[in-house]
């Protein structure tokens, strides 16, 4: 099927040729990273992870984010999800393969991931996580391959193929848990140092995954046939918004938690990132427009009828992404390593060179999706799933219900035009 991603329209190859460019640009800075080091980064002493371990702990949510079509489908037989699984996992694999490339470009020479494996340690975290990491990839990229080329070929999924959906799914959670573990278990860092890292961990996942899904595939809706169901688009919503709402319900019992208990440890990261400390405020702003963000995003997603409004639903999820980004991103790192053990502040600010490093990623991680969406809507666009109905079932299913769907959604119509007559 890959014969697919090599036809395309002008403006496929121009974006293609985009993406490469970048890559190679970044390839360009990261061979002088190889060789002058980890210095070209605005990482020290007391601030050892920085941008690119900020945008993998990002990442790890979204890959986790294909759960949340696959499970309904999986596990309640929720129809109007069918057509749109392979998407989350194979949006599942390009997030695997971006976070693995974090790890390789944070490490400094790429070799020594392979003292992880020729010299194992299971009682390290970092351990599990290349495992669950690695695996949760060859996962979804077996299931999604699979189901994807016995569609094409009009043959019923495998039986065998089953078992392994149903491990991917637990698998999910299970990659951005061990994630978590990374950061809680470090006695030092008392803004990491709580049992509800990881739920928190989750809830974001859950709703900004979803969020950059849908928006990836709202743009594969502008630029092929393939058409989401309405009804899958509603469902999908509604978890992120719950998700969104439960997120920040676990913001405010760190907060609580801090302050109520009166403890400095817990207190002095928060205030750092709200108020500043020591005469240091650069990320002041940053937190608050997490904060004025994810209250717009919440605002706009929790009312049903704002919710459902296709025109207004993208923007209140790019809201919603730049919210969790801020709050997962720089400020967990961030408020993790400030103030340090010695109370002072170590201000830390990613280099031109680290950013460019990072869009070479983000760049191959686009390539990856690219490629895949393309192989995956073409196939879609053979068998006629691109004219999906309303409830998510193609014309071709037999045990459908859109046609009660069908008329409830015109019986208004028809009533109108009654009345008129």
């Amino acid at each position: 099927m890959l014969e697919r991603a090599l036809k395309g329209s002008p403006r496929y190859w121009a974006w293609i040729g985009f993406l490469l460019v970048i890559i190679g640009a970044g390839a360009l800075v990261w061979i002088n990273q190889l060789t002058v080091g980890l210095k070209i980064t605005g990482m020290n002493r007391d601030v050892s992870w920085g941008f690119y371990i900020a945008q993998f702990t990002y990442l790890v949510g979204l890959a986790a984010s294909g759960v949340m079509i696959v499970l309904p489908y999986y596990f309640h037989k929720y129809k109007p999800n069918k057509h749109m699984v392979i998407f989350g996992e194979f949006m599942a694999i390009a997030a695997c393969i971006m976070c693995l490339l974090f790890i390789i470009v944070d490490i400094g020479q790429p070799q020594r991931m392979m003292n992880m494996i020729f010299h194992p340690t299971p009682n390290s975290i970092l351990f599990w996580d290349m495992i669950v990491l690695n695996g949760y990839l060859f996962l979804n990229l077996m299931c999604g391959w699979v189901c994807l080329e016995h569609d094409r070929m009009h043959l019923p999924h495998p039986k065998w193929v089953k078992p392994f959906i149903i491990i991917s799914i637990v698998w999910a959670f299970s990659i951005h848990t061990v994630t978590a573990f990374l950061y809680q278990g470090l006695p030092g860092r008392h803004y990491w140092l709580t049992a509800i890292l990881a739920a928190r961990f989750l809830a974001s996942a859950f709703c900004s995954g979803p969020a950059i899904l849908l928006l990836v595939l709202k743009i594969t809706e502008k630029v092929t046939t393939f058409k989401m169901p309405r009804r899958a688009v509603a469902t999908l919503t509604k978890i992120i918004a719950y998700a969104m709402v439960v997120n920040m319900f676990f913001f405010l019992l760190e907060v609580f938690t801090s302050f109520y208990s009166n403890l400095p440890g817990h207190m002095h990261p928060i205030v750092y990132l709200f108020s500043g400390a020591h005469g240091h405020h650069e990320l002041v702003p940053w937190m608050w427009t997490f904060i004025a963000f994810a209250a717009i995003s919440l605002a706009l997603l929790i009312p049903p009828k704002l919710r459902n409004n296709q025109k207004i639903l993208p923007w209140a999820l790019v809201i919603l992404v730049i919210a969790t980004w801020i709050d997962k991103g720089l400020g967990l790192l961030i408020g993790g390593f400030n103030p340090t053990p010695f109370d002072t502040i170590t201000p830390y600010w990613p280099t031109g060179k680290e950013l460019m490093v990072s869009a070479m990623i983000y760049a191959s991680g686009a390539l990856v999706v690219t490629i895949l969406f393309k192989i995956a809507t073409s196939v879609k666009e053979e068998l006629g799933d691109s004219q999906a109905l309303p409830c998510g079932c193609s014309t071709e299913d037999d045990d459908c219900d859109c046609g009660s769907v069908a008329e409830t959604e015109e019986a208004p119509a028809a009533e109108a035009a009654e009345a008129t007559a």
